[in-house]
């Protein structure tokens, strides 16, 4: 923890370092809660960036730079006494007014500010939290859709292309011996059926019927905070994976993530079900702010993106078992299969709901 503190104190803290813990149960960084004696800011967020993960991370943290940037001008010239409040993490400088630092060890370090007074939750908590969270998406979008993407770096080549993690997949296969199981065979056979679809969102891009924007990348709904008082969004936090993308890929994973009550770390994967009450509330509290931007050609891809964001993270990470688990953090060896699993329910429970969804979705226009 000493050499927790040395690194937090680069990044020049209104206070001494009284406490450092971990926070959140990222897959992917490693994150510490700082405490601080002071009267001001008691608390700061330090993070380690995983660069097996982002490679140029000195591109995450300029993107992060500019889409806080935008946002605040933007909140500072639309805001009123009427409006609802809106904050955004601030980037936290080093004394030589870095956005980073890196270690001896190569390791490399970031600090942003902390969202005070605020929670965020890994399922559902009720009707009301559903609707914040799809009104906190709609803010953020609504928020940087005025952002030119060719500000933007694309970080993760390859995120959320579907027909690319189709192919890494099959390359994955081709290398590994696979041991059987019901549940391995079960997922082979899942993913074989559905790879003729896989490019839907894809093949809609490159044809100009769904246009890049400014995305969020990862709008899990514990990535959407929750103000403690008032039970309101106020802001969306974990933007590293900010880049150009398609609405549809934060769309999707906001409403996987959001409409599985038992979570995407269940062992009771077999009872998974998606929850078409949940999505029509978070889609109401979207589109009270996204309908803005939104066209008609966009809503009639969102179903295919709600089935295909599910069916791609448990494509990934049924492949990452499969690799040995290389990517996501594991606790136990067969982890990654018991999620791919979870999701592939979640898919079959999307697809066995088409109808419902797409008139659903219908009316909401």
């Amino acid at each position: 923890m000493e050499n927790l503190a040395a690194i937090a104190n680069q990044f020049k803290p209104q206070g001494k370092v009284i406490n450092i813990q971990e926070y959140g149960n990222g897959n992917i960084n490693h994150t510490f809660l700082i405490t601080l004696d002071t009267e001001g800011e008691k608390h700061f967020i330090l993070q380690r960036l995983n660069t097996q993960v982002f490679r140029r991370p000195e591109l995450v943290m300029g993107n992060m730079r500019t889409i806080t940037e935008h946002i605040h001008q933007r909140l500072q010239h639309t805001s009123n006494s009427g409006e609802r409040p809106w904050k955004t993490p601030r980037v936290l400088l080093t004394q030589d007014a870095q956005d980073h630092c890196i270690e001896p060890n190569g390791e490399f370090w970031r600090a942003i500010s902390f969202i005070d007074a605020s929670q965020s939750f890994d399922t559902i908590q009720d009707t009301k939290h559903a609707r914040e969270i799809g009104y906190g998406l709609g803010v953020f979008h609504n928020l940087i859709n005025d952002l030119p993407t060719e500000k933007l770096a694309d970080t993760l080549k390859g995120f959320h292309i579907t027909p690319g993690y189709l192919q890494h997949y099959e390359q994955v296969l081709t290398k590994t011996k696979i041991t059987k199981s019901p549940e391995v065979e079960y997922c082979l056979q899942f993913v074989s059926d559905r790879k003729s679809w896989a490019n839907v969102l894809e093949n809609a891009k490159e044809q100009g019927l769904l246009p890049l924007r400014p995305i969020h990348g990862d709008p899990k709904i514990n990535n959407i905070m929750i103000d403690s008082a008032t039970g309101q969004a106020v802001s969306m936090v974990d933007l590293d994976t900010v880049k150009p993308g398609l609405v549809h890929y934060d769309i999707g994973d906001c409403l996987r993530s959001g409409c599985n009550p038992l979570g995407e770390e269940t062992q009771q994967w077999e009872t998974v079900r998606f929850e078409p009450d949940i999505c029509q509330v978070i889609l109401q509290g979207y589109l009270a702010v996204a309908k803005d931007f939104l066209t008609t050609t966009d809503y009639n891809y969102l179903y295919d993106a709600i089935r295909l964001l599910a069916f791609e993270l448990g494509l990934r990470f049924f492949t990452d078992y499969l690799a040995g688990n290389v990517y996501f953090k594991v606790k136990e060896q067969s982890q990654n299969l018991t999620r791919a699993l979870v999701q592939f329910k979640l898919t079959e429970s999307i697809e066995s709901q088409e109808v419902a969804l797409r008139g659903m979705i219908q009316d909401l226009q």
